[in-house]
């Protein structure tokens, strides 16, 4: 059993995909000689007008049929190309970008001035002879074995008298078959290496150049962080509202409840009385860090009546006199409202802190496809970004990044202290 396995591995491993690899060549050897008959037609009329001295315009006219004929041809052999590659090894090379569509002159000459259609006519006129040599020795590899490894069926389909007559055609032959095995076990090994490199020559001059597979890679990651992005705020949303339905209401309840037996009880020894002041006290806090914590999750006033609502009332909670001015046609997409929100927020709380301020002002404006936050104040100043704690400024930087959002403080010793923010809100 063990030997039959290790015959099954060492004979079938190389054979397994030789037939799709073989197929593949075979397929692309017409696809790679298509463009040869055109740039012969071109070499040939070069040849014989540039020595006569044709005039330029005519050499120009003679020559362009080929040329245009091998711009027309090459899309079409680009596809040829690609299903064959997904027919017969099942791989989807992938695509380059294109202009968009459209008829008139300017969209032609832009189709006929990009880099992705020139590489694949540097694919189909120079790359594909030369694939196609390669691919006939490798098919002649495998016709010569297959003929030499069955010589003894060749000789026997011969006439009986030969056999007779030539009687040391036994030693040549066996000679012949061992040959022809060994290429048997070459060959797929050659049709391989050859896939290897047509794929990899069909990746660089039909697919996409490293700058566009680059372009796409970070279009991809934008996405995907945009995609997480929203999924965040969209979370926060939703366990403020768990919050505020569910713990925040049964916190409000047992407040009442509490309070309730309080005023009504009369007749409760002292003790009993102390204990439900205390938890009554605690509920009523528990109430008012709640509330807080909700409010720094997603504020249920954002959503419902946007930035202006939401800044209004964290410049209400504050100790200092704050102006909000927010003057938005349209609101931006949630994310953004986020974090212009929380920007906001938390560097107004900075102000109360650490900025000795005895004002501050609040500008939210929309500029093109822009939100700009200004957030100043008359502290003493000396913010800075790269402070590990007290001012939190490296956190807010953070959180303007995540939406490619820029951020700057300027905030001089003495102040006054200037936070500009500007965050995309393209729709």
């Amino acid at each position: 059993m063990q030997l039959t396995t290790w015959l099954q591995l060492v004979l079938g491993r190389p054979f397994r995909r030789a037939g799709h690899r073989t197929a593949l060549v075979a397929a692309g050897l017409p696809l790679h000689l298509a463009v040869v008959p055109l740039w012969l037609w071109l070499v040939g009329t070069m040849a014989a007008l540039v020595p006569a001295e044709t005039p330029l315009p005519v050499l120009l006219t003679l020559v362009a049929p080929p040329v245009l004929l091998t711009l027309v041809v090459t899309p079409l052999l680009t596809v040829g190309q690609r299903r064959r590659y997904r027919a017969l090894v099942g791989k989807d090379l992938p695509r380059p970008a294109v202009p968009g569509p459209g008829r008139n002159w300017k969209s032609a000459v832009r189709r006929l001035t990009t880099r992705a259609l020139w590489r694949q006519v540097c694919y189909h006129a120079v790359a594909g002879p030369l694939l196609a040599v390669l691919d006939l020795a490798v098919l002649a590899v495998w016709a010569v074995a297959l003929v030499a490894a069955s010589i003894y069926v060749w000789i026997w389909a011969l006439p009986p008298q030969w056999r007779v007559t030539d009687v040391g055609y036994t030693t040549q032959a066996a000679y012949i078959t061992a040959g022809g095995l060994a290429l048997l076990f070459l060959g797929p090994r050659l049709t391989g290496a050859l896939v290897r490199l047509e794929t990899r020559a069909a990746e660089v001059l039909l697919g996409p150049s490293r700058t566009e597979k680059l372009a796409r890679r970070v279009a991809d990651l934008a996405e995907s962080r945009a995609g997480v992005l929203d999924a965040a705020d969209a979370e926060r949303r939703r366990i403020e509202r768990d919050l505020h339905d569910g713990a925040q209401q049964r916190l409000v309840s047992l407040a009442v409840n509490l309070g309730l037996a309080r005023s009504t009880l009369g007749d409760l020894p002292e003790d009993a009385r102390k204990v439900i002041d205390e938890a009554h006290r605690e509920a009523k806090e528990a109430i008012a860090e709640l509330n807080n914590l909700v409010r720094g999750l997603h504020p249920a006033v954002l959503e419902d009546r946007g930035l202006d609502a939401a800044l209004s009332g964290v410049a209400a909670r504050l100790p200092i006199p704050v102006r909000v001015a927010v003057d938005l046609p349209q609101r931006p997409s949630p994310t953004v409202e986020a974090v212009a929100y929380f920007v906001v927020s938390e560097a107004l709380t900075n102000v109360v802190k650490h900025a000795q301020a005895t004002r501050a002002d609040v500008t939210v404006d929309r500029i093109g496809e822009t939100l700009l936050v200004v957030v100043a104040d008359d502290g003493a100043g000396g913010a800075d970004l790269a402070a590990a704690g007290g001012t939190g400024l490296a956190g807010l930087a953070k959180r303007v990044a995540s939406v490619d959002g820029t951020f700057s403080c300027r905030s001089p010793a003495g102040g006054p202290t200037v936070i500009t923010v500007e965050l995309p809100c393209a729709p």
